[in-house]
């Protein structure tokens, strides 16, 4: 019977739909591939999957974010900085687009001349604004606003009446990071009892492993080892996941010059973890226990640290350093 060509027109549109459809699926597929081998930290692999992806979709907003929180991970500012400005181009309206773009921008301005650190505050500023009007409940955007206004000068829009008023923004829905904040304004304006007891006002709030490590650092900031110790074990117990706060318990440890042991415990509990994200990325993790042994005195251990390092971020500028030392 012969096909009328209305018909085979309906047949090859129809075709073409199921392909198109197939290859948003792949890709889709494929991005989310991206993501789960960012959040292991094996980024030599994510950053290979990703430039297939953007070969075929040059415009997919999704693996420029994952790019670059990629080479945020690395420290690589620049290249960071360009793939956040894609996604955010592409999809202006993604409130964690304009995170991250915010997050590349600041890490730059850490870094550069203070001529530079104010033009790049200003965009710190900006993103971290446009991402918390585009999702007022993206936690991420207000904690990282919080955090600008409080430590940035008037002159680039920081300021503690502004941080004053998110926290009491966040306070319905996000009562344990409201407190967070208000305990930072707090020890910014040296009133370290107020800070405490936010800080423990946001535990209370929460009861979340990051709150206690929150509560742990002030102390260690304020040379209260005790205190510090005490906070931090709360964190561990909490954690049974054994995700980021172990990471950042270690770390609060080895600054401290306490207990050793423990950190390289923890650290080692991360590594063997499902629980491991782009927030704690394991090659930095891997250098980070390879740098607590070589100091504690065992070379061969440190050295294999940073081989497990390169192994997963070949790029990592830390790890290569630390290797060639070794």
């Amino acid at each position: 019977m012969l096909i009328t060509t209305s018909r085979y027109r309906m047949r090859v549109a129809f075709s073409l739909f199921l392909l198109i459809l197939l290859s948003v699926r792949f890709l889709m597929a494929d991005t989310a591939q991206a993501n789960a081998l960012l959040q292991q930290g094996r980024v030599d692999e994510a950053t290979a999957s990703l430039r297939e992806i953007l070969a075929a979709q040059p415009g997919d907003a999704e693996a420029h974010q994952l790019l670059c929180r990629i080479y945020y991970a690395q420290e690589m500012a620049d290249n960071a900085i360009h793939e956040c400005e894609l996604a955010a181009t592409t999809a202006p309206a993604n409130s964690d687009n304009q995170v991250w773009l915010g997050r590349a921008y600041g890490f730059k301005a850490s870094h550069a001349n203070p001529l530079s650190a104010l033009s790049l505050a200003i965009k710190v500023r900006n993103a971290f604004e446009r991402a918390a009007q585009l999702d007022p409940e993206n936690i991420h955007a207000l904690n990282d606003l919080g955090e600008f206004y409080v430590a940035a000068p008037g002159l680039v829009g920081g300021g503690l009446d502004k941080a004053q008023a998110l926290a009491a923004r966040m306070q319905p829905h996000f009562p344990s990071q409201a407190h967070r904040l208000l305990a930072l304004i707090a020890e910014k304006k040296k009133e370290n009892a107020i800070a405490e007891t936010e800080f423990s006002n946001a535990v209370a709030a929460g009861k979340t492993p990051e709150a206690y490590i929150d509560l742990g650092q002030f102390y260690q900031r304020h040379n209260q080892p005790d205190k510090m110790l005490d906070a931090l074990q709360s964190g561990i117990a909490t954690d049974r996941r054994k995700g980021p706060s172990l990471v950042d318990a270690a770390s609060i440890l080895t600054d401290a010059h306490r207990s050793p042991e423990l950190a390289e415990t923890l650290l080692r509990a991360y590594l063997s973890s499902p629980a491991k994200t782009d927030d704690a990325p394991a090659f930095k993790v891997h250098v980070q226990l390879g740098d607590l042994l070589a100091h504690h005195g065992d070379p061969a251990a440190a050295h294999r640290e940073y081989a497990a390092a390169l192994a997963l971020a070949s790029n990592y500028a830390p790890a290569r350093k630390a290797m060639q030392g070794s």
